[in-house]
């Protein structure tokens, strides 16, 4: 049965379950919410998400939200990217709870501040302020990468997808890749890997699309 993935090309977390069902060669179609012209918030959409936030997973009658808790059940269902043993698996999860608290939140805020609002309502200070937040979590994850070829045992795995998800998209969020040498080449090692895509590639919508 096609898994169903309810998402938007801008949504970095919606693009973390996109690589992991390409990457695991999961045969699955996009459905695209509407997210900048209020989807997320309907009462429909609610309906399927009480959290009003992409992405949504189905897989027949079951129903998932939050891309880590779909990582993860995608990893235990195909065998794939979850880690080779209890030890490895709770270093995975490490990784993806870091990326949340740390990484992702801080990148999609500071992306959306720094492209999405309109100018005159985009906070210097904010920006600032989430810059710096931003800046420390890369350096930890760089050098986790340092002697590290994954973030989470010896291949690649969920965590890995979780923490780049963001890392690959084009517009500027104070992420230059030639300022941290270990995560260029671990983007590049993930972006080698069969089935990978860039976001605009695997979701539908785009800022071009809109422009």
């Amino acid at each position: 049965m096609t898994m169903k993935l309810h998402c938007f090309g801008e949504s970095g977390h919606s693009y973390k379950v996109a690589m992991a069902l390409s990457m695991m060669d999961i045969e699955w179609e996009p459905v695209f919410i509407d997210f900048f012209k209020g989807e997320s918030r309907s009462p429909e959409y609610r309906e399927l998400n009480i959290m009003g936030e992409a992405p949504v997973l189905q897989d027949g009658d079951l129903t998932l939200t939050q891309s880590g808790v779909i990582l993860d059940y995608l990893s235990s269902k195909t065998g794939k990217m979850g880690g080779r043993s209890a030890d490895a698996r709770r270093e995975v999860l490490r990784w993806m709870f870091f990326d949340n608290h740390k990484l992702s939140s801080i990148a999609g805020m500071l992306r959306f501040q720094m492209n999405f609002l309109p100018e005159d309502k985009r906070n210097a200070d904010v920006i600032a302020f989430l810059s710096a937040r931003l800046a420390s979590a890369l350096k930890t994850l760089d050098d986790q990468l340092t002697n590290h070829a994954w973030l989470a045992g010896d291949d690649i795995t969920v965590a890995d997808l979780c923490c780049a998800g963001y890392l690959f998209y084009p517009e500027p969020f104070s992420f230059d890749r030639k300022d941290y040498p270990h995560i260029d080449r671990w983007l590049d090692a993930i972006a080698s890997q069969p089935g990978w895509k860039p976001p605009y590639e695997l979701m539908p919508g785009s800022p071009a699309d809109r422009a």
